[in-house]
């Protein structure tokens, strides 16, 4: 089957970029090197093509309960303009995936379908659109809810600015002062005269935004940005030092599937309300996990990576690195992965199996940024 190809395709090959199928999309992992890449956007700015991402629109008179009966946190605690983190979860409390639903803004540009009271827009990951999608519709229907559900996943681009010079660099191009956005709140505007959604969140650790623009118009809104571009390999060195979640890789619905306490992202999980897994969180919530997602500091020459072992000192293993890599921010090998509770304290010392060979590791908090701030 052949990728997909984002609306920016073109631009990446006149820039030379390194490419790699993610999630189905032909995208770019480089540009110049992750280390420039990376070093822009925690001291200056960096631009992102995410238009891998999936959109899905969802509105209508119930629209509503049906975000919150598929979506773990509580929906209905948006105003238009609002967004948050949430995840998608199971009957049996297990993510399938996380994503962040807007609360579309008052209007009627860009993602705004015409005509319903409540309208909005959730962004699954990469190659997850057709499948839920799917799974919206099914539940819609066998509530028999009355709400539309759109997948506009090549309708839109989406990029992201990100790094301390982001809110100047983008004020510079648009309608408005976007400086006085607030996290996880979004509006409408102009980017370099196109109609966008621009929302304050990211996915690096930095300030920055992320801009939902009409595909065709996807080169004149990243051409105004005269920064460093930026490719999935930055992006994943940057999300690891914050300790981000990776959808496939710090957890996998199909091979390592995890709940939203053991993975650390509890706080997206509202119990007064009832969604698909409630039940079965409710039980985590009161009877605890059996493991926690961790962050790890590599004592010992060597880098972590996916899939290593994590064990005693005396070789129990304990758990498993998910993800892992040479920090370009704090110089040091550094990973994420979960472990038994009993080993979860920040400081305690583990051992990291790098092909074979155990290497001194220290538990830290996921977000390894804390320090180094």
């Amino acid at each position: 089957m052949s990728l997909r190809l984002p609306p920016l395709a073109a631009v990446h090959d006149d820039r030379a970029a390194k490419l790699t199928d993610f999630g189905g999309w032909e995208m770019p992992v480089e540009f110049d090197s992750i280390r420039t890449e990376h070093e822009a956007v925690r001291e200056s700015v960096g631009i992102f093509d995410v238009s891998h991402m999936s959109e899905i629109a969802v509105s209508g008179p119930e629209a509503t309960r049906l975000m919150q009966r598929l979506t773990s946190n509580d929906v209905t605690a948006l105003s238009p303009g609002d967004a948050q983190y949430s995840m998608i979860t199971d009957e049996a409390g297990l993510i399938i995936d996380d994503t962040v639903v807007y609360r579309l803004p008052e209007g009627d540009r860009v993602v705004a379908p015409d005509g319903d009271d409540a309208r909005y827009l959730f962004v699954p990951n990469a190659g997850h659109d057709e499948l839920m999608y799917d799974r919206w519709v099914a539940h819609r229907d066998e509530w028999g809810l009355d709400a539309s559900v759109t997948n506009r996943t090549e309708e839109y681009a989406m990029v992201a600015l990100q790094g301390p010079d982001a809110p100047d660099t983008l004020a510079a191009v648009t309608a408005g002062d976007i400086r006085n956005l607030s996290p996880f709140q979004a509006e409408y505007t102009t980017v370099a005269g196109v109609d966008a959604l621009v929302s304050r969140t990211g996915y690096t650790g930095e300030d920055g935004y992320e801009i939902l623009a009409p595909w065709d118009e996807a080169e004149t809104v990243w051409s105004a940005f005269e920064c460093q571009p930026c490719g999935l390999g930055a992006r994943d060195t940057l999300r690891i030092e914050a300790g981000f979640l990776l959808s496939g890789q710090d957890f996998d619905y199909e091979t390592d599937p995890r709940n939203p306490y053991e993975a650390g992202v509890s706080f997206s999980v509202k119990l007064d309300t009832e969604f698909v897994g409630r039940d079965a969180l409710e039980g985590v919530h009161e009877e605890g996990s059996d493991q926690k997602f961790v962050g790890l500091r590599l004592i010992d020459r060597g880098v972590p990576r996916h899939g290593y072992p994590i064990t005693t000192p005396d070789g129990e293993t304990i758990g498993t690195v998910t993800s892992g890599t040479m920090s370009p921010t704090l110089d040091e090998p550094i990973g994420l992965g979960y472990v038994d509770h009993e080993h979860a304290d920040v400081g305690e010392t583990v051992r990291v199996e790098i092909r074979g060979q155990p290497k001194k590791a220290r538990v830290e908090p996921a977000n390894l940024l804390d320090e180094y701030r």
